[in-house]
């Protein structure tokens, strides 16, 4: 089956000015709509590397729904599990400035507790046929809880993505239980209660092992946006990726094909560092465009040692 990816479905509003964008005025430029969500944002990206995931979400009974559904199709990604419900599809509103970066943004989340009706009724065939899962540890907390559960039974490792820190944060304990969880630097400080902002990629990275040796969280990573990224394990594993130089359009996605690297390679044999790097990678094709996604690799690509099947 794959990587199983546990995640929301969201429809992204994008604003581009242009000219220098002023944030009390008015701005004229373009608005463009996404199919979006951490969760289906990070299924594509590993499907985008040829590598089949599942992916268990909620859609509405709608024809942007429908459209949602038939995009993952076309990419290649399993959507036997992505049932219609009403609410099942959340909202994010963002504008961004002349130089690609975030402006601002409002985002309105979708009713994902449906998602543990189905796992109650599927998830044992799910996850026992996972190469590995990854979810949003901010979806509801009985949702996260079974996944945990499941993925214990199975013996499947288990990585947390966030999409909303100031949820995440209240589940510090079952951070404990996630092989790795990945974040940018701002989240790491909402969970750790700290300002990281002026800290250099070798001072965070030294900051980080300190703060996951004590808390027992298996291992994190912290992305760092233009100055790369900073891994480190409970057992003292640490260390820097620089981000690639590349000419930045639209920053959104970045992150979730970050995440979606790392996750392949840790997934596929890799070390932390080395999965840090192919994250990296994937990120650094994401913001060369306007697409929420990176395009599409082969596995040995990236140092995945797997072969490629056409069917399916």
């Amino acid at each position: 089956m794959g990587i199983v990816v546990i995640g929301a479905v969201f429809v992204d509003i994008k604003g581009f000015p242009e000219d220098i964008y002023v944030p009390d005025g008015r701005n004229v430029g373009r608005i463009e709509y996404f199919h979006g969500g951490v969760g289906r944002n990070v299924a594509e990206d590993i499907a985008n590397v040829e590598l089949r995931p599942t992916f268990v979400s909620l859609v509405e009974n709608t024809g942007v729904g429908e459209d949602v559904v038939q995009k993952l199709k076309n990419h290649k990604v399993n959507t036997d599990y992505m049932p219609a419900v009403d609410g099942g599809m959340g909202t994010f509103l963002a504008v961004f400035d002349n130089n690609g970066d975030l402006a601002g943004s409002i985002s309105q989340r979708p009713n994902m507790l449906p998602l543990l009706d189905l796992l109650e009724e599927k998830g044992d065939e799910i996850i026992s046929n996972a190469d590995s899962v990854v979810i949003e540890i901010d979806l509801d907390k009985d949702v996260v809880k079974k996944t945990l559960k499941l993925a214990e039974k199975y013996d499947k490792k288990v990585f947390a993505v966030v999409a909303n820190m100031s949820i995440a944060a209240q589940r510090r304990d079952f951070l404990q239980k996630f092989d790795c969880f990945i974040c940018n630097r701002l989240e790491a400080g909402i969970l750790f209660a700290d300002d990281f902002s002026n800290h250099t990629p070798e001072e965070l990275s030294e900051a980080l092992c300190e703060r996951v040796t004590r808390a027992q969280i298996p291992s994190m990573i912290v992305t760092m946006g233009a100055k790369g990224a900073v891994y480190a394990a409970a057992n003292g594993d640490h260390g820097e990726c620089n981000a690639r130089n590349v000419k930045v359009k639209d920053t959104t996605g970045a992150g979730d094909a970050f995440c979606a690297g790392t996750v392949i390679g840790l997934t596929y044999g890799k070390t932390l560092r080395e999965s840090v790097e192919i994250g990296a990678y994937l990120a650094a094709s994401v913001i060369t465009t306007s697409e929420n996604v990176c395009p599409r690799f082969l596995p040995r690509e990236l140092g995945i040692d797997i072969d490629v099947s056409e069917e399916g």
